[in-house]
This record gives C-alpha cells, structure tokens and sequence, in this order.
C-alpha cells in the first residue's frame, strides 16, 4: 500500500507526522516523504526541518496521498505544478485526504467542487471561496476524500482512514499502539468552547 505525504516549506508539523504515525502502522504500507523537489523542507516556525525522499516527478500513483497544512499552503494553491501533480495523483488513489489548510490545495485542483470539506476553523470562509463546502467537524468523509479540520485532526482522520483500509479492529489497535486517548488539560480545544478573548487572540495571531 503506496502512501504519500507531502511536504513544503511553511508546512505544520504535525499536520504530517501525525498521520504519518497511523498510517505508517498499517500493515503492508509504505509511507513515503514527497516535496516538489527532494530534499529539506522547514514547518511554519522555521525552526524544524523534514526530509522529503522523492519529488513530485518520481512519483506517478498512490494508494493514500496526503496533503498537510501550514501557512505554506497560502502558495501551493496558486502553484499549477503542484496542484496538476495532486489532480494526476488523484486519478490513481484509492483515499484522496488532506489535514488543516491541506484542504485549501485540493479545492485549488478541483477536487472539492461542491462537496463538503473541512480546514482549520479560522479559513472555512476561504475553503467556500474555493468552491467546497465548509462543513465544521472534526473529520469530514465524501466518498474517497476525507478532509481534517485543524492540525491535531489529523490523527483522527488517519484512524478514520486506517479503518476504511483494513478493519476496525486494525485502527483501534493502531490507536491503542500510540496511545491516543486525548484528555487535554482545558476544555477549549474548538471555537464554541473557548472564551471570547482567546478566540479573538488566536484570530489576530493567525491574521484572521
């Protein structure tokens, strides 16, 4: 099973390790790093850096791709190379996904025309102006393009997606293997359950 995760800079980390970490425990899958060249990438804060193996090129079909976020994706969706690449990669895959502003790039290639999708919560006005359909959950499913909503909704619509592929049984395990049993310090995790203040703090820290 060809699984692809790609990778560019300005990417959020754990829009991609966390997937990465599901999906790579399937059994009989290959998880393979894609940029639009080999070579490092940097995430969002500049600080850390990941390893794309392969490049666009070398890659022609997949079972899973996976498109991460991360205010790079502000580029990618004016970048026709990338967004032709993501549209042939597509015509081969059996689950077209994407984590936080991932979304954004599938919408930018046509993939999410009218369909209902989900991002991170500060851009579902920019999702709709793509031409999807913002939908404010945590992991959005229509038909072979499951869509995450912020960052950490990765791993969620990784498990979601492990199951698909295999069985139940297989995700929960998978979920019991790294130990994902969320319980955060602060029950603020979404818009509607954090305060006002918090809310408008984030907006202006994201320029929204």
């Amino acid at each position: 099973m060809e699984i692809v995760l790609f990778l560019f800079d300005g990417i959020t980390a754990l829009d991609v390790i966390g997937p990465y970490e599901v999906l790579s425990r399937l059994p009989g899958a290959r998880a393979r790093f894609v940029g639009k060249t080999p070579g490092p990438v940097r995430t969002d804060n500049g600080m850390l850096g990941l390893v794309a193996d392969l490049g666009m090129d070398d890659v022609e079909r997949a079972d899973v791709l996976v498109i991460p976020g991360g205010p790079g994706t502000r580029r990618l969706v004016e970048d026709e190379a990338v967004l032709a690449w993501v549209r042939r990669l597509d015509g081969t895959t059996r689950y077209t996904t994407s984590v936080c502003t991932g979304s954004l790039v599938l919408a930018a290639a046509g993939l999410l025309e009218g369909a209902p999708a989900t991002t991170h919560w500060a851009m579902l006005d920019e999702l709709a102006s793509l031409g999807a359909r913002p939908v404010s959950e945590r992991v959005v499913e229509d038909g072979k393009r499951l869509t995450a909503a912020g960052v950490s909704a990765g791993i969620d619509m990784a498990l979601t997606l492990a199951a698909r592929l295999t069985s139940e049984p297989v995700a929960r395990a998978i979920q019991l293997g790294i130990e994902y049993d969320p319980a955060p310090p602060f029950d603020g995790g979404s818009v509607d359950k954090t305060p006002a203040p918090i809310v408008e703090m984030v907006r202006a820290a994201l320029g929204k």
